[in-house]
């Protein structure tokens, strides 16, 4: 697991920094109503399999070797929509919260992620 985040390339790590985000925010602003986890969902089956229509050929043998890389064509969809769904209304430019305390929070868990990450690179780097 440490050799992973160690070789993670720079847009694998803005991927995870978006990921850490969404997370701050779904922690921050959770709505656990049906519809709306349904609706995003709905979303992200029908624009991720758009999306993975049109970077490729349609074959089960193709999902089995780009596993992780054509999840993402589903996963992507999922969080905006759903991100977009539960800052409705409260106030947030673009990505932002009005909340100056929630963007420190999730910034902040970005930084350590990042620190993190570095550091195991340079650890496994001096063995």
């Amino acid at each position: 697991m440490l050799n992973y985040f160690a070789m993670l390339s720079a847009s694998k790590l803005v991927l995870w920094c978006y990921l850490i985000w969404y997370m701050c925010i779904l922690v921050l602003y959770f709505n656990p109503s049906p519809e709306l986890w349904l609706n995003s969902l709905g979303l992200a089956i029908m624009v991720g399999y758009a999306l993975f229509l049109s970077t490729g050929p349609s074959t089960w043998e193709r999902m089995r070797q780009h596993f992780w890389e054509s999840l993402r064509l589903f996963v992507c969809p999922f969080l905006v929509s759903s991100y977009t769904s539960l800052v409705k209304g409260k106030g947030f430019i673009l990505l932002f919260s009005p909340l100056l305390s929630d963007n420190f929070l999730a910034a902040g868990i970005c930084l350590l992620f990042l620190l993190a990450t570095g550091a195991v690179k340079l650890a496994l780097m001096s063995n």
